[in-house]
């Protein structure tokens, strides 16, 4: 059981792993070793909340299939366990990051005494640049 809140949690039945074969240089062992975790998870079939599924379903992420699928695939470490365990915390990670709401942002203007500044630099710098010119005689 994976437990994403106090009062979320997906059932180990809405997980499917299988092993696969890691890409990439390894030697002998990786030809005959499935080290490698697909994680496959059903949004729309789980029992996630509504509110969690519509945000995951909104998100712009190619992890996430057309058919609501989500599938996570961890090769970083030379155990199955610990790449299920990988797998496992990318995906709570996932879940807890779309649900979290951004905080709307303000416009805000630069105030005076900062364009006057900015302005007073760049007319100093010109001025640093006019008299690198070539004097003419």
């Amino acid at each position: 059981m994976l437990t994403i809140s106090n009062t979320v949690t997906i059932d180990e039945w809405e997980l499917d792993f299988s092993a696969i074969r890691s890409q990439g240089a390894g030697g002998q062992n990786v030809n005959k070793v499935a080290t490698a975790i697909h994680l496959r998870f059903d949004i729309k079939r789980s029992k996630l909340p509504d509110f969690y599924k519509q945000r995951l379903l909104n998100l712009n992420d190619s992890r996430i299939t057309k058919e609501g699928v989500i599938v996570i695939k961890s090769q970083s470490h030379r155990t199955q366990e610990m790449n299920k365990e990988d797998a496992l915390n990318r995906l709570k990670e996932l879940i807890v990051n779309a649900t979290q709401v951004q905080k709307a942002r303000r416009a805000t203007k630069p105030s005076k005494s900062s364009q006057r500044k900015r302005m007073d630099s760049k007319t100093k710098r010109g001025q640093t640049k006019v008299l690198r010119k070539n004097v003419k005689f």
